[in-house]
């Protein structure tokens, strides 16, 4: 048996819409914790763009949370997906739009976080450098060169990650 027919044999961990009402209700939940993601995702964003990191973690639980949230609807959403083709198609295509717009804002705000991730992580191998710079002893071998330090000679670099 392959994975797709056994996928389709599985029951879903989520409850699937089986009526309009239903399906109505899932597309305002999905709608309401993409825009609540959305919304902390903003300020975590503009917060780390100006470089306040203490206050953009802040919203860790809390995106946590919501994520957790997304996960299900989403998986609820993906078990309704047979009804919402044939009972909600406009439905499903508008969900679709706005989810669309949801994975762009997403991928700006994990650009800002891998570009504050990489300046950070020069900035730490910078200040490394010197300081392997600065405790490298100067001297020469018999034969004028520079002598290679010790494997043993590196100081270690300890990196709080608390803030």
């Amino acid at each position: 048996m392959n994975a797709q027919a056994q996928r389709q044999g599985t029951p879903s961990l989520y409850p699937a819409a089986a009526n309009a009402a239903e399906a109505r209700k899932l597309a305002e939940n999905l709608m309401d914790v993409m825009n609540a993601l959305l919304s902390v995702i903003e300020r975590e964003t503009e917060l780390v763009r100006a470089g306040k990191l203490a206050e953009a973690m802040q919203f860790e639980p809390k995106k946590a949370e919501l994520s957790r949230r997304y996960v299900a609807v989403v998986g609820q959403m993906k078990a309704s997906q047979k009804y919402l083709s044939q009972a909600a198609p406009d439905l499903l295509k508008s969900l679709h739009r706005h989810h669309d717009v949801f994975r762009s804002m997403l991928q700006v705000n994990l650009t800002v976080l891998a570009t504050a991730h990489a300046v950070s992580e020069n900035i730490v191998r910078g200040v490394n450098a010197e300081m392997q710079r600065r405790n490298m002893p100067n001297t020469y071998t018999a034969a004028g060169r520079r002598a290679a330090p010790s494997p043993r000679q590196p100081t270690p670099l300890s990196v709080s990650r608390s803030l």
